[in-house]
């Protein structure tokens, strides 16, 4: 009888040992790449606190030939703050209250997570706080976006000893990438899509190859159409890889892997053709080894929206290191 009492109270203690431990982890996040959950009352949605986020968080995304909303954006009244919803990656919750208050909660429901809590006293207050801290807000999401699709990235992996003996780097490819063309200190894969493909460059150039005198955004895009007509040709004769004259590029000054770099977003175009996309191009410069390491992703989708593919390609590049 003491050995059944026994064993008894062992396996409540067990049961409730786990749903204790069960509790005290967070659950996954879910959802689709790029997407928020917005938490406010049809009311303030329908009026110009709604319009306020909308003009912010899906305004287009720049470097696209086409609009395509930075987020797409789910709104739900506040009594349906539950379930599903609580299992997103980004959740902004908006409400009128007795305070004017902006507060950021991680992993508030589930992990990894932001939640934004935005407060105010009128809908004055509340687009108010909307306008000082959306950049921080988009900033944020856009970062755990990237680690999201590095996280699916690593479920599958290219081999990358090539890269890494080539380049002195490594990179987590997906290995629904292929090698078209491995040259000394060129390397070209792609990944075939319904109706396109996505294609990621690594080549490197001597540390003045960008530097030398001229307009900084020149130089770049002078030497990704050089290496566009060494390399990347369509069909016909004369039709190369060049950067689309029509739009200007977009140029940033960032750090990539702890190192200096710079960040060009705009379109290509096949020379005499009628092939065209978004591109992304990143310049590392690396004075250890005296040279700029570029990392380049490119898109062609024409019947496809291209926001998700190059958002792929940008964090794949932001996976990479160089070797010490």
């Amino acid at each position: 009888m003491n050995k059944s009492y026994f064993f008894y109270f062992l396996l409540l203690n067990l049961i409730f040992s786990c749903k204790n431990n069960q509790d005290s982890t967070p659950h996954k996040t879910t959802g689709v790449i790029n997407t928020i959950s917005v938490i406010i009352d049809d009311q303030l949605w329908n009026g110009e606190v709604g319009d306020s986020i909308r003009n912010k968080f899906a305004s287009p995304v720049i470097g696209l030939p086409q609009e395509e909303p930075l987020f797409s954006i789910n709104q739900y009244p506040a009594k349906l703050m539950e379930g599903f919803m609580t299992d997103t990656r980004n959740i902004i919750v908006v409400k009128k209250g007795d305070e004017n208050k902006f507060e950021i909660v991680k992993d508030q429901y589930a992990s990894p997570q932001n939640v934004f809590h935005i407060e105010g006293t009128t809908a004055e207050s509340i687009i108010a706080i909307i306008q000082e801290n959306s950049s921080e807000i988009i900033r944020l999401i856009r970062e755990i976006e990237i680690q999201e699709c590095q996280r699916i990235n690593k479920k599958s992996l290219r081999d990358s000893q090539i890269i890494s003996d080539t380049f002195h780097a490594t990179i987590d490819i997906p290995s629904t990438y292929n090698y078209v063309i491995q040259k000394k200190n060129f390397i070209w894969l792609k990944k075939e899509i319904v109706s396109g493909n996505t294609s990621l460059l690594l080549y490197q150039v001597p540390l003045n190859a960008i530097k030398k005198e001229g307009n900084l955004v020149s130089n770049i895009i002078r030497m990704r159409d050089s290496i566009g007509a060494l390399y990347i040709h369509g069909k016909e004769p004369n039709t190369e890889l060049v950067t689309e004259e029509a739009y200007a590029p977009y140029f940033f000054q960032i750090k990539l892997d702890g190192k200096p770099a710079y960040e060009t977003k705009g379109t290509w175009e096949l020379k005499n053709d009628f092939m065209s996309g978004p591109f992304i191009n990143y310049a590392i410069i690396d004075k250890k080894r005296n040279r700029v390491l570029i990392l380049e992703g490119f898109s062609y989708a024409p019947s496809k929206e291209k926001r998700d593919l190059m958002q792929e390609l940008e964090s794949i590049i932001k996976s990479v290191k160089i070797n010490q």
